[in-house]
């Protein structure tokens, strides 16, 4: 039997300032729909859907029955050069929710996997395609596309990168878009379209036969939940095709309901050439990503000789059977409960919700859209004090989880959330934010 009170020394919790933490420990011992139960037998709102990932919600047996019976079938099969049934019919069934001709999909383990898987696609369809010059990668100042080398290296939180050394040469970065005239914007602002046509500077610049794709988040999770001005995805979208560069969202935030729609792609009309998602692809129950590609970048691959391996890429746990059944088990549950379309019959009254904090001390900036939503605060004398008092009163005095970044409260509750819990969420804010001051 595990303890509810383990020793802390050995584990070295990722993205954690871990002595603070083992000073005083936030321990979450169980979960069963939208709570969380901590070690100490407190009832905890899930206001994050655990990192971003559980959509549908704690303890769904479904889930956990499917998980149970594949691992005790077969625990594990390879997927190179042999393959069992589960992946392809994941697949199948997956490319009936993605936009327009995205119909294949490549199985990886996370989002930071699916992000290099993404990269090297890019650079392989160029090169199939005689066009081996193409290696450049044009990413967004703020974005997040996991911790690989690739990942960081187009990604644009500088805390990410800057203590690990050389990175892959030929990297640029189009602006954010947060933008002081869009604030306490609900929605997509309606400053910026400009921003978009930034990245014709960058071609200008560097040639536009030299680029091999764009990637971006439709919407910005990691780095403070910003939102794309009205249309500026359609033009980034116009741009790249003028210039035969590839488009990479990476929807591993956004996918699978957050933002209404089975993906972002779905909800604004545009369709990238690949497309980056994990999280909430398993409900968070098992590791688990994919990258859905195009048919024409996925034909490019299908050139050479039959008996070649035509993409020389892959991970032992790629289509890992017990992933894909969890992944089958949870996309029927969003089917089945229209958990997709549910996050726009919820979207007002949380946007509505939210926006109530905009007159408490120090709140610098809202923005929503979906079941995506961050507050943002005025710095205290040191960066991200204020932030972390804020996650800190609401763990502990107002039994709700969110999640902090510097000075910017995230939140992504469960797709299931009911108006009950999103007035307990921006309650618990309330107070935090008072408390704060």
């Amino acid at each position: 039997m595990s303890s509810n009170n383990p020793s802390l020394d050995a584990f070295w919790m990722p993205f954690t300032a871990n002595r603070q933490f083992k000073g005083k420990p936030r321990l979450l011992a169980s979960a069963e729909g939208m709570y969380y139960t901590s070690v100490d037998g407190r009832s905890i709102l899930d206001g994050t859907a655990g990192l971003w990932c559980v959509n549908a919600g704690h303890g769904r047996s479904e889930i956990s029955q499917a998980v149970a019976k594949q691992i005790a079938k077969m625990d594990f099969a390879p997927t190179f050069q042999i393959g069992h049934p589960l992946p392809f019919e994941l697949a199948e069934r997956l490319v009936k929710h993605t936009p327009g001709n995205l119909n294949k999909v490549f199985f990886t383990n996370s989002g930071s996997e699916s992000a290099d898987t993404a990269l090297k696609i890019a650079l392989g369809y160029h090169h199939a395609r005689g066009q081996a010059q193409r290696t450049r990668f044009i990413g967004r100042e703020r974005g997040y596309h996991g911790v690989g080398f690739g990942g960081i290296s187009v990604g644009g939180i500088g805390n990410n990168r800057r203590s690990f050394g050389n990175m892959l040469a030929g990297v640029d970065h189009l602006k954010h878009t947060l933008l002081p005239e869009n604030v306490f914007s609900k929605g997509l602002p309606e400053q910026g379209l400009w921003l978009a046509d930034e990245l014709e500077q960058r071609i200008a610049l560097h040639g536009g036969d030299t680029i091999a794709a764009v990637i971006i988040e439709p919407v910005s999770g990691s780095g403070g939940v910003i939102m794309p001005p009205e249309g500026y995805l359609q033009r980034i979208r116009e741009i790249t095709q003028k210039h035969g560069i590839l488009l990479i969202f990476d929807e591993v935030i956004t996918g699978f309901g957050r933002v209404g729609k089975a993906f972002a792609s779905n909800r604004f009309g545009v369709t990238p050439d690949i497309l980056t998602t994990a999280k909430g692809l398993t409900n968070g129950a098992i590791p688990m990503g994919a990258v859905f590609v195009g048919d024409h970048i996925h034909e490019a691959f299908m050139q050479g000789p039959e008996e070649v391996i035509d993409f020389f890429h892959g991970y032992t746990y790629s289509g890992h059977p017990v992933a894909a059944a969890a992944g089958l088990a949870t996309l029927d549950i969003y089917e089945r409960d229209g958990l997709f379309e549910r996050t726009l019959e919820m979207e007002n009254y949380f946007q509505e919700a939210l926006h109530s904090l905009k007159d408490l001390p120090n709140v610098k900036d809202i923005r929503n859209l979906g079941l995506i939503g961050a507050v943002e605060f005025h710095p205290a004398e040191k960066v991200g004090k204020r932030g972390y008092s804020v996650f800190e009163h609401c763990f502990w005095e107002g039994n709700t989880l969110v999640r902090c970044t510097g000075d910017i409260i995230a939140m992504s509750p469960p797709l299931i959330i009911e108006k009950t819990h999103i007035d307990q969420l921006v309650d618990a804010m309330a107070k935090a934010i008072r408390a704060s001051a």
